[in-house]
C-alpha cells in the first residue's frame, strides 16, 4: 500500500492518502478515516458510507 501525505503551505500535515489496488482511503492528520474511492464501483464515500460523488473526488473529503 502507498501512502503520501498531504501538507498545507506552511509544511503542516492535513490529511494522508492511501492507495491499494481495491480502494483508496482519506485519513485526517489524526489517523480518522475520512472517506475513501471505490474503483471497483469508481464511486467517492464519506466516513459513514454515504455516495459523495461518481469517480475519484477524494481530494474535496480533505477539507470535510
Amino acid at each position: 500500500m502507498a501512502r503520501e501525505t498531504i501538507r498545507d503551505f506552511s509544511g503542516k500535515i492535513i490529511a494522508f492518502i492511501e492507495d491499494d489496488p481495491n480502494r483508496k482511503s482519506v485519513r485526517s492528520f489524526d489517523g480518522r478515516l475520512l472517506g475513501w474511492y471505490d474503483k471497483k464501483n469508481g464511486n467517492t464515500y464519506e466516513f459513514s458510507g454515504r455516495m459523495v460523488a461518481k469517480g475519484d473526488a477524494t481530494g474535496m473529503l480533505i477539507g470535510r
